[in-house]
């Protein structure tokens, strides 16, 4: 059964409807749904993605579309495009320009307003100079180099290096140093300024000043008050005694000597955290502020092992004693000359006297002429003749050791003098009783001879007399220091 209804026939019955007729009427689209539409619409669709595709052949005919319109609007590519230049300014335009401009100086800026020059304004022939120029220069090479890089002229130059020759030596003059210099007005553009003033550090202990006093060059010497008093410093030595001491103030240079020098009588593995200690090191403190540290004076350690030793300068050799002057010295000994042995030490029959003797050193074979070498530091207590010895020359090492060398052809020390290890102290000869030319070889402990092979070069240093009362008087000013 069929129902007429607004929409066409519709069959009724069941469970279903079917209807015949005419389509739904829908209402025009409205504006906002055409730029809705626009809107989402892919004007320019990627080429790169779905290729072949309805998308893709309408980006492509909108590319190509959008070079031929570009093509076809370009003016051409073989004529040129005129613009309007505006004319160049120069006059009032120009300097009305600059006034509302801006512009770097350093680049050449000519930025506001300035006033246009009068009848009374005339130009300067020169640039007028600084009646006074400062500077400051390094010393390098010398003063008179340094003077002349900063405008000095060279006559005035040398004359004030040779006036600070004269009160100080120009090598002791520290490269680095800093002079202060103050040049004066000088007669023309084409001359050096004149010197005026001249100042600085000559030594840790004098400032020097040349200033210019009517004309004339004067040096002046001012004095710098110095404090001698050591550094002495205390502490415990903790985890690690190079840091605890670092710490505490004492400069890396002492710390490493007064290791080695303790070290030498405790090793470092035996010293205790609870240890103490004790540092003096050299010091100067000028008035002016500045301080020096020079060289380890006094190493001490209480603990374990208890250390007190005091450095002692003897010439050129330096000896670590304890505060009752009393030190060991170690080392080797050195062959006298460079040649075979051809006697030993012990009984034998003299080849001269003829009959069985002692013979109480050692013989080279060496050449006539050979120099014979210290075989240690010491002082030469005999230096001439001296019975079957021929020349002879015997050297005190202290701590009752000694060593004597005969038969020499020259000698080139003399007694009282003092001779380090392996100076030249004579040349081989065949003086005294003597089969040929050798070096008789003698070594004495405590004034009797020994085998010079059996000796293991290790001497105990003992002071006595006058050097004895220096070490003391040191030992007592040290001890007088006090910690910081």
């Amino acid at each position: 059964m069929f129902l007429r209804t607004d929409e066409g026939l519709e069959l009724a019955g069941g469970t279903s409807a079917l209807r015949f007729g005419r389509a739904p009427i829908t209402a025009a689209p409205t504006a906002a749904a055409w730029r809705g539409r626009i809107e989402s619409f892919d004007w320019t669709p990627d080429l790169g993605a779905d290729i072949g595709s309805r998308t893709w052949w309408r980006g492509l005919a909108t590319c190509t579309a959008m070079c031929g319109a570009v093509w076809m609007l370009s003016p051409g590519f073989d004529r040129p495009i005129y613009s309007a230049v505006p004319a160049a300014l120069d006059g009032t335009a120009l300097d009305e320009a600059r006034s509302l401009s801006f512009g770097a100086s350093a680049l050449g800026g000519t930025s506001g307003m300035r006033l246009a020059a009068t009848s009374r304004v005339r130009p300067l022939a020169n640039t007028p100079e600084r009646p006074v120029v400062e500077a400051t220069a390094t010393l390098g090479s010398g003063v008179a180099g340094a003077l002349q890089r900063t405008g000095v002229g060279a006559d005035e130059a040398q004359q004030v290096a040779a006036m600070i020759a004269g009160r100080v030596d120009p090598a002791d003059l520290t490269p680095g140093t800093r002079l202060d210099i103050t040049l004066g007005r000088r007669d023309a553009p084409t001359r050096p300024r004149p010197l005026e003033r001249l100042a600085f550090r000559a030594k840790f202990d004098l400032a020097l000043e040349v200033v210019r006093e009517g004309g004339t060059l004067r040096l002046d010497a001012r004095p710098i008050a110095i404090d001698h008093t050591p550094l002495r410093i205390r502490g415990r030595v903790g985890a690690s005694l190079y840091r605890a001491a670092r710490a505490a103030g004492a400069p890396a240079k002492a710390v490493e000597s007064y290791i080695r020098t303790v070290s030498g009588l405790v090793p470092m593995g035996q010293v205790g955290q609870d240890d103490r200690f004790d540092i003096i090191v050299e010091q100067a403190r000028a008035a002016t502020g500045e301080v020096q540290l020079g060289q380890l004076l006094y190493a001490g350690l209480a603990g374990r092992r208890d250390v007190r030793l005091v450095r002692w300068q003897d010439g050129s050799r330096t000896e670590w004693l304890d505060p009752a002057g009393v030190g060991e010295r170690k080392g080797s000994m050195i062959w006298p000359v460079a040649a075979r042995i051809s006697s030993n030490f012990g009984w034998r029959v003299h080849p001269v006297l003829g009959f069985r003797r002692l013979h109480k050193g050692m013989d080279f074979a060496a050449a006539y002429g050979s120099p014979i070498r210290a075989t240690t530091d010491g002082r030469v207590a005999i230096a001439g003749r001296h019975g079957g010895y021929g020349n002879f020359v015997k050297l005190d090492h202290g701590g009752g050791l000694a060593t004597g060398y005969g038969h020499m052809s020259r000698i080139v020390v003399a007694p009282g003098t003092r001779v380090s290890r392996g100076q030249v102290i004579g040349y081989v000869g065949s003086t005294g009783l003597s089969t040929g030319p050798h070096l008789h070889y003698e070594l004495w402990k405590n004034g009797v001879p020994v085998n010079p092979r059996s000796v293991a070069f290790a001497t105990v240093q003992r002071l006595q007399g006058q050097e004895l009362g220096r070490f003391r008087s040191l030992v007592g000013r040290l001890m007088g220091v006090t910690a910081r």
